[in-house]
C-alpha cells in the first residue's frame, strides 16, 4: 500500500505542479454519527493514516455524537473532509452555499448509487407492515438523517395518511441518535419498529451488502432471522464525499485520487470506510442534490 501511496503522490503532484506552494498543517476528517464512536475510528483508521501517508501532514478523525456535530466542522472549517448523506449535504449547502463541494459517491455493486430507506421490527413482535405499526412506537435516527429521518418523515405520512407527530398515527415518534442506536432498540424491543439505511441488494439475513444493518451484523449486534422488513422507501441518492471548498486544490486532487482508488488499493480498508461491500466510487455534483435539497427547504416551512 506504502507504494502505491507514494505513486498516488507522484501523480498527483504532476497533475497540479503550479499548485505545490498551497500547504495545510493537519487534515481532518469528520465521521458522522449514528455507530459508536470507536468503531466509526476503528473501521476509518485505515483511511487516516493512507492519507496522512498522503498529504505528508498530521491527519485526525473525529466523531461526534450526532451528524449536526460533523456539519458544524465543516461550516467552521474545524473538519475538511466527510461523508455526508444527502439531508446532512442539504443542510450544509442551504447553512453556505460555499462551504463544501462533493467529489465522490459510493457505486453499489449493481453499478448504481442508490440506497434505500428500509423499515423493520421483530419478526416476533407479528408486525409486517405499516399498517401493523399503527399505535405503536417507532424509532428514527437523526434529524439530519436522510434515510433515518428526512425520506421516511415524507413518504410515511403519504402512505398512511397522517402525520408524523405522537399519537396521530404512531403511538410514540422516538429519535434515537443514529441508525445503529435504532436497529438496538428495535432488536432490544425498546421501539416496536424503526428505519434505517441499507443498499437493498445481496441478502436480509446478511444485513444487505452494504449499509447500517451490515455494519450491525458485521459488529454482532444482530441476527438478521430476529428482524423483518415492514418498508421500503423510493430510491434515494447515496450522499456525497465532500471537502472543504477553501482546502488547497493539490490537496482536494490527491485526496479525491486516494479515495477513488481505495477499492482497489485496500478493499479491507474500503468496506469498513465504505459500510460494506461496493463496487467503487464515481465523481458527483451539486446537481444531484437538489431534489433532497428542496425536500429540506419544504422540510423547514
Amino acid at each position: 500500500m506504502k507504494k502505491l501511496i507514494a505513486a498516488l503522490a507522484a501523480t498527483t503532484a504532476l497533475a497540479t505542479p503550479a499548485l505545490a506552494a498551497d500547504t495545510i498543517s493537519e487534515f481532518r476528517i469528520g465521521l458522522l454519527g449514528g455507530e459508536n464512536a470507536q468503531d466509526r475510528l476503528n473501521n476509518n483508521e485505515c483511511l487516516r493514516t493512507a492519507t496522512e501517508e498522503l498529504l505528508g501532514v498530521e491527519t485526525k478523525l473525529f466523531a461526534p455524537a450526532d451528524y449536526n456535530g460533523v456539519i458544524q466542522g465543516l461550516l467552521g472549517g474545524t473538519i475538511d473532509m466527510a461523508w455526508l448523506g444527502a439531508s446532512g449535504y442539504a443542510k450544509t449547502y442551504l447553512s453556505d452555499p460555499e462551504a463544501v463541494e462533493p467529489i465522490l459517491v459510493k457505486v453499489n455493486n449493481d453499478g448504481g448509487y442508490g440506497y434505500y430507506s428500509v423499515g423493520f421490527a421483530r419478526k416476533d413482535s407479528g408486525i409486517t407492515s405499516l399498517e401493523d405499526m399503527k399505535g405503536k412506537a417507532f424509532g428514527f435516527g437523526d434529524p439530519n438523517s436522510t434515510s433515518g429521518y428526512l425520506i421516511p418523515s415524507i413518504e410515511i405520512p403519504e402512505a398512511t395518511g397522517a402525520s408524523m407527530e405522537s399519537g396521530d398515527y404512531f403511538g410514540e415518534v422516538k429519535f434515537t441518535g443514529g441508525h445503529e442506536q435504532t436497529i438496538v432498540a428495535v432488536n432490544n424491543g425498546d421501539v416496536d419498529g424503526g428505519v434505517t439505511w441499507a443498499d437493498g441488494l445481496g441478502n436480509w439475513e446478511d444485513g444487505y451488502n452494504s449499509g447500517a444493518l451490515r455494519r450491525a451484523v458485521d459488529a454482532g449486534l444482530v441476527d438478521m432471522n430476529d428482524l423483518v422488513q415492514i418498508w421500503q422507501s423510493k430510491p434515494i441518492p447515496e450522499g456525497p464525499i465532500v471537502l472543504r471548498k477553501d482546502l488547497p486544490e493539490d490537496v482536494k486532487v490527491k485526496f479525491t485520487a486516494l479515495m477513488a482508488s481505495l477499492p482497489s488499493i485496500d478493499p479491507d480498508c474500503a468496506y469498513g470506510v465504505l459500510a460494506g461491500e461496493a463496487k467503487g466510487l464515481m465523481p458527483i455534483g451539486h446537481d444531484a442534490y437538489e431534489v433532497i435539497i428542496e425536500a429540506r427547504k419544504l422540510k423547514s416551512n
